[in-house]
């Protein structure tokens, strides 16, 4: 008994809280599947310059770099970002809880705001190819 009791705790702590795959994030933002599915705005937006409260210019590549598949650096922590590529980092976007919890603090910090659950189902889609 005490050797199933430890098998089903070491499980459970393995893996994510919300553990998903890519397709079923992308089903959290879009329920009723009414949003259709633009990889290429995903592009545009991961891309896309804006202007930060500090007047400084930004996109997703001030810390993510330009090579998805290579840690990126946090640019005003110095603090190392895991590669954002699936293909380079097998966890990405399979924790629910931390998809939105990165969304939420990116969006904000790059856009000046949230993003829509388009602009995440278009991110989520565009990222997940690379």
């Amino acid at each position: 008994m005490r050797r199933y009791l430890w098998l089903v705790a070491s499980m459970a702590v393995a893996q994510p809280a919300w553990s998903v795959t890519v397709d079923e994030a992308i089903a959290h933002y879009n329920p009723h599947g009414t949003l259709a599915l633009n990889p290429k705005h995903g592009d545009e937006l991961w891309h896309q310059k804006n202007t930060g409260e500090d007047g400084k210019e930004r996109d997703c590549m001030t810390c993510h770099g330009q090579d998805l598949t290579k840690p990126g650096k946090h640019v005003k922590t110095g603090k190392v970002i895991d590669p954002l590529a699936p293909s380079a980092n097998k966890e990405r976007f399979t924790d629910l809880e931390k998809i939105e919890k990165w969304f939420t603090r990116n969006c904000k910090w790059t856009y000046g705001r949230e993003c829509t659950d388009q602009e995440k189902v278009d991110l989520l889609k565009y990222l997940s190819a690379l």
